[in-house]
């Protein structure tokens, strides 16, 4: 078995609680944890020129925004538990994300949290915790 536990956070208090619970899991079972945050992003958005010239610049911001108010508070303060603590971000769509990360490193679980968001695009779409149930390979735990 992996010594790899993932979780994906979304800056959420469930994705807290997610990262929370998956470094209690870690630290109980010797692994590694990583923290992943997926700012969302289609290779397929239709831009002009002028915002294609802007698009990795935008990208590299994201990422630093995420690092600096996302995961590494949350890393700083789940390092402290004595386990190995990694923070990633990445582009895509979250749960195929997700999934392809967990797949590539060998984690043995993946956990995320619910946040319970509703509206048309929900029901239309469904949520990242629900595609990344049905469609992960290891066991996926959700936390309200």
């Amino acid at each position: 078995m992996s010594k790899l536990i993932m979780v994906g956070v979304d800056g959420s208090e469930p994705g807290v609680r997610a990262a929370e619970l998956a470094a209690e899991e870690a630290n109980a079972n010797g692994a590694k944890l990583s923290i992943v945050y997926v700012i969302e992003w289609s290779p397929y958005s239709f831009n002009t020129p002028e915002e294609n010239e802007q698009r990795h610049k935008r990208r590299e911001e994201e990422i630093d925004a995420a690092n600096t108010m996302i995961l590494k508070p949350l890393v700083e303060k789940l390092s402290t538990t004595g386990i190995e603590v990694e923070g990633l971000v990445f582009h895509g769509h979250p749960a195929k994300t997700l999934n392809s990360v967990a797949n590539e490193n060998h984690a043995s679980r993946i956990f995320i949290g619910r946040t319970g968001g509703s509206g048309i695009s929900q029901l239309l779409f469904g949520s990242v915790a629900g595609n990344l149930v049905q469609t992960a390979k290891v066991p996926v735990t959700v936390v309200p």
